[in-house]
This record gives C-alpha cells, structure tokens and sequence, in this order.
C-alpha cells in the first residue's frame, strides 16, 4: 500500500512479537479521546472496493495491521491503494487475478470477505481458508451455500475455495437465502455479491451489526440498490455495475467501549469523540448498572465520569443488538473490582475465555466452567507479567493493568495491533504511565516515576 503514513513497519514484521507493554498503574486518567474509524467496517469496505471499476476514497480509516494486511490482499489482487492520514483511495479497475494470496488470508479473516465482491465482478474466485484470532471455529459454509444459492459452483480443495460462475454472462443470480444464524461475515459477503447480481436478493436473519448496515450504506453510495440493513432482513435489487464514491466509516464502537472501560477501572473523567451512542446502547447500559456515569454531549460525543462504587452485573453475549462479545474481556477486567460476584456468558464463541487465567495472574478471582465465568470482586489488583491470547483479551490486559498496583507487562501485542488504533499512545495522551519497548531490553529499563514520565514524554 503506498502510503504517506503507514504503519510502522515493526507491527508487520516478526519483530513486532518480541515487543512488550510496560504499564505502572494506579494513575487517573483525563482529558479527549479522538476514537478511530471502525475497524470492522474498514476491513469490508475496502474489499467492497472491488465491487467498483473505478475510483473508491475511504475516510476515517484506522492504522491497524488488519488494516495493512488487508490492503497487502487487494494490491496482490491488481488494486492501486494510496494512503494519507486516515485516506485511502482505492482504484479497482483492473483486478488482474481471481486468486488471492495464501500467505495473507490465513493471517486475517475479514479478507475471505473478498470472495463475494471478486466472484460478481470476475465470474470466479479462488480464495483461501481464513485466518485470524484463535476465538473459536468461525466456518464459512454460511458464506458458501448463499453463493451456492445464488448460482456459483464452489469446491473446497486443499484449504482453497473455488467458486465460479458457469454460463456466458458470467453474472450471479438473485435469490431468497435464510442464513442458520446471523454471521456478520456471511451477511457482508453476500450482500456485496448481490449488488452486482442479476434480479432480486432477500437475506433472512442477516446480521444486524452496524457495520453492515455502514457497508451498505458504502455500497449505496456507489449506486446499489439495498433496503433493510440493519433489519434480519435485507432485500438487494443488483445493478450492471457500481461507480465511483467517497465515503466516511463510522466511529469504532468497540474502541469506544475500551475506553469507557478504561476510564471506569481508573475512576477517571474523559471525553470521546466522535462515537455513535446508538451503536452503544448495552455496553451504556451496563456501565450504568456497574454504577459508572455515563453522559451524553451532543450526538457523537461520551463523557465517563468516576464511579462511587462499582458493583458487580451479568452479562450475557448475544449478536447485536445485544451485548457484543467483543466488549466480554473489557469487561470482565472492570468486575474484577467491583463489589459482589458477576457472572459472564459467552454465547458467541467457544473458546473466548482464556483471558480469565491471565486476569488472575494479576490478583482477580475468577473460575471458568465451559463458556461461562463466574468473577468474585477483589479489592486490588497487582502488576505482573501475562500474555495476551488474542485481540480483545489484550486490551482487557491493558485495562487491568491501568488498574493495578505496581508495573504490568503485557506480551503478545500483534493482537493488539491487528484491531486498536496506536491505543497505547492515546492513553499516553491521557496521562497513563505506560510505555512499548523490546522485550530483550525490558529488563533492563530503569522504572523510577521520573524515567517513566521521560519515556512517555519522548514517544
């Protein structure tokens, strides 16, 4: 991706794992937090980007390594990217191959997304099995039976989708497709392939998430013809071809969250903005009822205030609009130290718990049966090592670590990366005590109050 503000390039490397997060908690936070672009959003809309023949520019687009990996898959593919600041501007006139990299897909899921947009642009595709966080089984046999029903023959070979078209018009067809359960992912990529599709699509139980209904409103801005995203239903209308568009991405939900959270374990008052309260109404509602205030300025704009207390609460994941799992590990970091006992079900994934062992590595008291866990308030936490198992139970570390007496490091930060916005240097910005060396020179650090203020200074 030629870029004039690229990632650095330690994120993408092998290096990348061999850095830490040292944080020294116990510090309030304060002050305004500018939250990115969705990264759910930016990852689809960029392969949506394939569905136009022309010229795409994508704003409020975040830095994340999701982000880069994704725009190394479309450039692999023949697409011409260009990055500045949170632009990017994507040019897919020439998609020169059917097939996607190997090598890139397996590391990141949200690029199998790609499959819809190629198949009803080209008549085929071939793209690999996916990648990304170790959450649980996410199959893609939702995705493949709505292609199916939409006409493409698809075989899975050697850990390669093969999808194509027959006939000479190389065009998919509109069809009626019940999904067995609302996956965002599914829901994406057929509603991408329809738009280019000849006749009618109707999507039963799709996914409600606000980052499809943020992809279709992408895709109507280049002359698509969707109605009901957003709803279980969602009935697309194809057209011959797509144009050119310029397009914001909405405010990311779950950064949004982590900083709420943040702001609530710290007893801190912050500011965020800009962020879609609407995209927020159970992780609000649930910050109320731990006790923490939540205030809304305006339309885009949160403000945390400190809690008196913190109280414990269940939660259940649900798709949306429920609970998002995503918000699961931030919060199970925050009842760590509320009063009471809480109880969190994980109904989403099956294997999105492995952050409770880590959690109690820094003082919490919480015991895993299958997908539930059963969390006991303490007083405190305290700082020590712990590794972060994937992208969201990194961020619960963080959060935990702000927390916490004494100093916390936190290993494993390609999770991190791949989906938070430089969060380390927005809480820096906030007044946390926390800083990313080499692992191989952590140890050797000096930690006085006054050095740690000096490193932050300098970053």
């Amino acid at each position: 991706m030629n870029s004039s503000s690229s990632l650095p390039e330690d994120k993408l490397s092998p290096e990348a794992d061999s850095s830490v997060l040292q944080i020294w908690g116990g510090h309030s936070l304060q002050g305004h937090v500018r939250i990115s672009g969705a990264k759910n959003s930016a990852l689809v809309i960029m392969a949506g980007a394939l569905l136009c023949s022309g010229d795409c520019r994508i704003r409020n687009v975040p830095l994340l390594a999701d982000v880069e990996r994704m725009g190394q898959v479309l450039s692999a593919l023949g697409l011409s990217l260009t990055r500045q600041g949170d632009m990017l501007d994507i040019n897919a006139l020439d998609i020169s191959t059917s097939k996607a990299p190997y090598e890139l897909v397996t590391q990141l899921r949200a690029s199998f997304f790609a499959i819809g947009p190629i198949l009803a642009r080209l008549g085929v595709a071939q793209m690999p099995l996916p990648g990304g966080c170790a959450i649980g089984a996410r199959p893609v046999d939702l995705h493949v039976r709505g292609l199916q029903a939409m006409g493409a023959e698809v075989q899975i070979e050697h850990g390669i989708c093969n999808a194509y078209v027959p006939g000479s018009n190389k065009r998919l067809q509109g069809a009626k497709i019940y999904l067995d359960t609302p996956s965002v992912g599914a829901t994406e990529t057929l509603m991408m392939a329809a738009t280019l599709a000849d006749g009618e699509t109707i999507i039963e139980n799709a996914a409600r998430e606000p980052e499809v209904v943020d992809l279709a409103n992408f895709c109507n801005s280049m002359g698509a013809k969707i109605q009901g995203a957003g709803t279980s239903t969602i009935t697309i209308v194809g057209v011959e071809k797509l144009h050119s568009t310029d397009y914001t991405i909405i405010p990311d939900r779950i950064e949004t969250g982590t900083f709420l959270v943040a702001g609530a374990i710290t007893r801190s008052e912050l500011l965020l903005s800009p962020v879609a309260p609407d995209h927020l109404i159970p992780v609000i509602a649930k910050l109320r009822d731990i006790g923490v205030p939540i205030i809304e300025e305006g339309s885009d704009c949160l403000r945390v205030l400190p809690a008196e207390k913190l109280r414990a609460t269940d939660i259940d994941t649900l798709p949306h609009p429920g609970f998002p799992t995503d918000m699961q590990a931030p919060f199970m970091a925050l009842l760590t130290l509320a009063e009471g006992d809480s109880i969190i079900n994980e109904s989403v994934f099956e294997n999105r718990l492995r952050h409770a062992s880590e959690l109690n590595r820094l003082g919490a008291d919480i015991r895993v049966k299958g997908n539930t866990a059963f969390v006991r308030g303490v007083p405190m936490l305290s700082g020590a090592p712990v590794i972060g198992t994937d992208l969201r139970a990194s961020a619960a570390l963080v959060i935990a670590g702000l927390a916490a007496e004494g100093k916390t490091t936190i290993q494993g930060l390609k999770h991190l990366d791949r989906g938070y916005d430089r969060l380390d240097m927005k809480l820096q910005q906030l007044g946390a005590k926390i800083i990313r060396v080499n692992e191989a020179s952590a140890d050797a650090e000096l930690h006085s109050n006054h050095q740690i203020s000096s490193a932050s200074a300098s970053i």
